[in-house]
């Protein structure tokens, strides 16, 4: 007769990360060594400080609290329900306990032995992954750039794709592919992917044939679990022999090849065969942007576009690629491009479009240039989906005469180009932000001095204008008008702490919560709320936060969240973990908030977290730290509780 308490717990387990990510004989094999322990309220499972355990802890039912002592006073620091694993960074650390765990309410706790763990550890790589991300701040930092945008480990969609997570090795680049020597260290053969920004090195001989192959998977299921030394040649963990096909090979034989062989990349030679020079590498990858929805394809085509249902077309099919890239897990920062290309392209064939049919209507145009400029999330090229317009116009100054035939041209034009960008599918900005209001279509001078304004009498409004219009990033025209303003802006801000002080305290105004627990979102406050705006309580406080150090390092033409952590991350050495943090906490949240987006056709900034897996909830819940560290850091460093 079958043991009915270790099938209880396996049929458990098997819900939860990182047990759903065993297969089903590992995972047996751990059911059947767990403890089932109940737990009465108030009780302490383990001490701040304690010696490692030889048990990992998850919650069957009931509450846990997860406390940190400062000031000989406890701080609440993660509440752990139904599923959620706790105590396991003793683990993967071999350090002292860091929190205290303490009993809330009737419990029963699984304990699970330490040692079946460890061989379940060893074994997959996706367990690995989950584990050093989620609970393991010194080997989450060796993971960070390999697993930090593995959010689908629990369907299969990423750790067996094989896909590269950055640019790739396209056709174009073929008759230079990325190789290396049999002799060549694991280490080294990393770095020279890193540094191609490639998901595989073909390993030759001295004369370029192939003899095999290292890929980002390789490295996965190889190295960063531990089974392969780093200063090992690369011989010890290549697929060999190298699946090879002629430089003239279809799309269709591709598939068929990669099908039949179970593989995910090709090794493309001169004559078809491992006996000729290597000529280049073809991923699964290549396939999805070959296929389809090709982002240089759909550019192109926008050219064509003679009204706005065509380019509304185009962007429906842009919207089918993200899903695609989405899903794939392609990096954020190359969906961001792509996404952010294509829209520029719809807004400036937008006014190319409204242009002509002003001319047809007999409008002369000035003599003075302009420069159409995007705010909010396209100005910081992270719309990935439609949402409001967000724009404003910038035109030459000209002589007083002119002034006012001028201004009247390009409101006209912007009316015009507003119009169709809603045809289009971007909505109206409900706050009037948008180049048709006159308070947005400026002479030069005049925007240099709307921001002297804004700079010099710092008002809770203006400091308001200031997080949506520092964000600005040309589009369409002169674009030298809006460097031009830039530099303005470097110039008068210099000394000028009490301004960027309050963008600073502007930017603590939507602290993070504290994290989920169950179905709702629990705000540091302790209140619960049912649904959760990753918008502004996630995004935005890093987004603001990022601004103003960008400003105050008078770093400008870098206008997007992550890529100015990761500036920042350069200039500030003392601080490069937490912005690296910050800079992959908010790639999370983009891809999340796409992610929504997509599930629910909307613009994904409201879901209720019972919507969301509890993989999901916990990746989430890891953005929330570097928030408040983020915080912190700019209340000290702006002398924040000073300022009123």
């Amino acid at each position: 007769m079958e043991n009915t308490i270790p099938r209880r717990v396996y049929d458990f387990l098997k819900e939860f990360p990182p047990f759903n990510l065993l297969s089903p004989d590992m995972l047996m094999r751990i059911s059947e060594r767990v403890l089932v322990q109940y737990r009465q309220p108030d009780e302490v499972i383990f001490q701040q400080g304690d010696a490692p355990g030889s048990h990992i802890y998850i919650v069957r039912e009931g509450a846990v609290h997860l406390l940190l002592e400062q000031n000989g006073q406890p701080v609440l620091v993660e509440q752990c329900d139904e599923g959620d694993v706790f105590g396991i960074r003793p683990l993967l650390a071999s350090e002292s306990y860091a929190l205290t765990a303490q009993v809330v309410e009737e419990s029963l706790i699984y304990a699970i032995d330490v040692k079946g763990f460890r061989e379940a550890l060893e074994n997959n790589p996706k367990v690995a992954f989950y584990l050093a991300r989620t609970y393991a701040a010194g080997v989450g930092k060796k993971y960070r750039r390999e697993s930090k945008s593995m959010l689908f480990l629990d369907q299969d969609k990423s750790m067996e794709a094989g896909f590269p997570l950055v640019e790739i090795q396209s056709l174009e680049k073929s008759k230079d592919p990325v190789t290396c020597l049999p002799d060549t260290l694991i280490r080294e053969a990393a770095g020279i992917m890193s540094r191609h920004h490639v998901g595989s090195v073909i390993v030759v001989n001295k004369e370029r044939q192939p003899v095999g192959i290292v890929t980002d998977k390789d490295l996965r299921a190889k190295v960063a679990t531990g089974l392969v030394s780093l200063d090992k040649p690369v011989t010890e963990i290549m697929s060999s022999p190298v699946i090879t096909v002629g430089p003239n090979i279809t799309v269709a034989d591709v598939q068929i090849e990669m099908v039949k062989n179970r593989i995910n990349h090709l090794c493309i030679t001169e004559d078809g065969t491992d006996g000729t020079s290597v000529m280049g590498v073809l991923s699964e990858h290549d396939l999805m942007v070959v296929q389809g929805n090709n982002p240089a394809l759909l550019i192109r085509e926008v050219r064509r576009c003679r009204d706005g249902k065509a380019l509304r077309h185009i962007r429906e099919r842009a919207e089918g690629l993200l899903k695609k890239y989405i899903y794939q897990e392609v990096a954020i920062a190359f969906i961001a491009t792509v996404m952010s290309e294509i829209n520029d392209e719809l807004i400036s064939q937008t006014i190319r479009l409204c242009q002509e049919e002003m001319d047809k209507e007999g409008h002369e145009r000035p003599g003075a240039e302009f420069c159409w400029i995007a705010l909010g999330s396209e100005g910081r090229q992270e719309q990935l989906l439609r949402t409001d317009q967000d724009n404003a116009l910038i035109f030459e100054d000209v002589p007083e005469e002119e002034y006012k035939p001028t201004k009247d041209y390009f409101l006209r034009l912007a009316e015009k180009v507003t119009r169709m960008l809603n045809d289009v599918g971007y909505e109206y900005c409900p706050g009037d932000m948008m180049a048709s209001n006159p308070s947005w279509c400026l002479s030069l001078e005049e925007w240099k001095g709307q921001f002297s304004k804004w700079i010099f009498e710092p008002s809770p409004k203006a400091v308001m204008f200031c997080t949506i219009f520092f964000d600005y990033r040309p589009i369409f025209g002169k674009k030298e008008l809006s460097f031009q303003l830039t530099e303005h802006i470097f110039k008068i801000i210099e000394g000028q702490e009490i301004f960027l002080g309050f963008l600073a305290k502007d930017a603590l105004q939507n602290p993070p919560p504290l994290t989920f627990f169950r179905n709702f979102v629990v705000e540091n406050s302790g209140e619960h709320k049912h649904e959760f705006d990753i918008k502004a309580r996630a995004m935005m406080p890093l987004a603001d936060a990022a601004r103003v150090l960008i400003l105050d390092a008078k770093v400008g033409k870098i206008n997007n969240t992550f890529r100015r952590f990761e500036k920042l991350a350069e200039l500030e050495p003392a601080n490069q973990e937490l912005y690296e943090l910050a800079a992959d906490a908010y790639e999370i949240l983009m891809r999340y908030r796409a992610l929504q987006g997509l599930r629910n056709k909307d613009s994904g900034r409201f879901f209720n977290p019972s919507e969301l897996s509890k993989m999901e909830r916990v990746n989430l819940r890891n953005c929330f730290q570097p928030i408040k560290e983020l915080q912190s850091l700019l209340s000290t460093r702006y002398q924040l509780a000073y300022l009123r």
